[in-house]
């Protein structure tokens, strides 16, 4: 598989996980997710895309 088609793919799978985010944080009853945990979601999201976030075997060594 070309790299090219790999990061559509991967862009492509990001794309529909923001999507599942934004339905889960706007229907979800406010009770259950507090703007810290949006604002938690939407960073993580960010930072994924940036290819920022740590690895499992960083976090849990």
């Amino acid at each position: 598989m070309s790299e090219t088609v790999f990061q559509k793919q991967v862009l492509t799978k990001l794309g529909n996980m923001e999507k599942t985010i934004n339905y889960i944080m706007e229907y979800i009853e406010d009770l259950k997710l507090s703007e810290d945990d949006k604002k938690a979601l939407k960073e993580a999201l960010k930072e994924e895309k940036e290819g920022k976030l740590l690895t499992k075997k960083q976090v849990f060594g």
